[in-house]
């Protein structure tokens, strides 16, 4: 994999959403199919050759591990369920409270998206401080799933974000 060539695709935007913040913008990625499919290959590379149970649910977060998830969700013959911020989300749904690296959120699951005991993936573009993360965990295990690991295009290494969650953690790309 050429992770050059994925890495040269993907933009820095100072100063966004707010002051002080270095947005990572994944979006030029999507213009080039070649540069997708090889990070959808890698990621269902990587779950099939370290994790030895089956994947029942890849869980994507709102609202770029949409872009990734189903795609990922596919491949390994899982289903796909959205994890959304609050009032996204149509029928009954479980919610949390989650610390974010510039505020406060709350992130919404539909209660029938995970059946106990299932066995989940939780798919994003990047970890920071990893609050947007462990509010997934949380509603995962609320709904009775277990998370075999975080996935993420990009880990902003220096703000230990995976040393909150409570699943190992991979990542492509560290920063």
């Amino acid at each position: 994999m050429d992770l050059q060539r994925i890495n040269s695709l993907i933009r820095e935007i100072p100063d966004f959403p707010k002051q002080g913040i270095l947005f990572k913008d994944i979006f030029p990625l999507f213009q080039d199919p070649f540069a997708v499919e090889m990070v959808i290959t890698h990621i269902v590379n990587h779950i099939n050759t370290t994790i030895d149970k089956k994947v029942d649910v890849v869980v994507g977060l709102d609202a770029r591990g949409f872009l990734f998830g189903p795609l990922i969700a596919m491949r390994l013959g899982a289903a796909f369920a959205p994890v959304r911020k609050a009032g996204k989300l149509p029928g009954a749904v479980t919610q949390v409270s989650y610390e974010k690296e510039y505020g406060t959120d709350i992130f919404e699951m539909q209660q029938d998206a995970i059946k106990t005991g299932q066995n989940v993936i939780v798919i994003d573009d990047l970890i920071a401080t990893g609050g947007s993360a462990a509010g997934a965990q949380e509603l995962i295990q609320k709904l009775g799933g277990n998370v075999l690991e975080f996935i993420f295009l990009i880990e902003l290494e220096f703000l230990k974000g995976k040393d909150v969650l409570k699943a190992p953690v991979y990542s492509m790309i560290k920063a």
